[in-house]
């Protein structure tokens, strides 16, 4: 039997329902369609092609012939060499300015997943850590310091951090989560592999490859 609508408060009551249920199911809708996205996980979404570098270095790429893409877990050799590169200029000597600011930039990042040194140097400049993604980085730093003074030393502490990211693409990339959940852009190096934030991954899932022998 046809239900007859009138004016009466039985009908605007009927009329509330539906426009509820209508609003309900729209945002149903909505939020299934952000979980099946990955956007309601609690974590940011990020992915790795996100935060690898790509191409060639500016300002100092083609000098020393390298390029990021030669670091990566599918080319082992040609990663290893790649960080020969880098690390050939870890026995630069400095200046007393130049050792200031090495200083300054080699405390503020480290290779924690492979030695679990706090830092690359020491407060006195010398190496506090002996691996090879170490010293690849000491290496560069060294090597803008010297070669490119008009630096700032954000912009050298920057490029460790992507190499950094390319030793260790995995748990950066999951670093990377953590700190757009937590509002921070992951997309900035010093807050992606510094020591600024060193540690904030702790207890997410995953981990990832390294790239590099230790």
């Amino acid at each position: 039997m046809k239900r007859k609508i009138g004016s009466g408060f039985g009908d605007a009551e009927f009329y509330i329902q539906i426009s509820l249920i209508a609003v309900l199911l729209v945002l149903l809708s909505y939020n299934l369609g952000r979980l099946s996205s990955g956007r309601y996980t609690g974590l940011g979404i990020v992915s790795a092609s996100e935060i690898i570098p790509r191409g060639v270095p500016d300002v100092y790429g083609s000098e020393i012939g390298v390029k990021y893409d030669d670091v990566s877990p599918n080319n082992p050799g040609l990663a290893d060499a790649t960080i020969e590169k880098l690390r050939q200029y870890e026995g630069l000597e400095l200046n007393d300015a130049q050792m200031k600011r090495y200083i300054k930039i080699g405390t503020s990042i480290s290779c924690e997943y492979c030695c679990g040194a706090r830092a690359l140097i020491f407060e006195n400049g010398q190496r506090a850590c002996g691996c090879a993604h170490s010293f690849a980085m000491r290496g560069l730093a060294k090597y803008l310091l010297v070669n490119h003074p008009e630096m700032s030393d954000d912009q050298i502490l920057s490029e460790l951090g992507k190499w950094k990211v390319l030793f260790f693409p995995g748990i950066h990339e999951q670093k990377a989560k953590v700190l757009e959940s937590k509002g921070i852009n992951s997309k900035d190096y010093i807050n992606l592999a510094s020591n600024k934030y060193r540690g904030i991954e702790k207890g997410s899932a995953g981990a990832g490859e390294m790239v590099g022998g230790c």
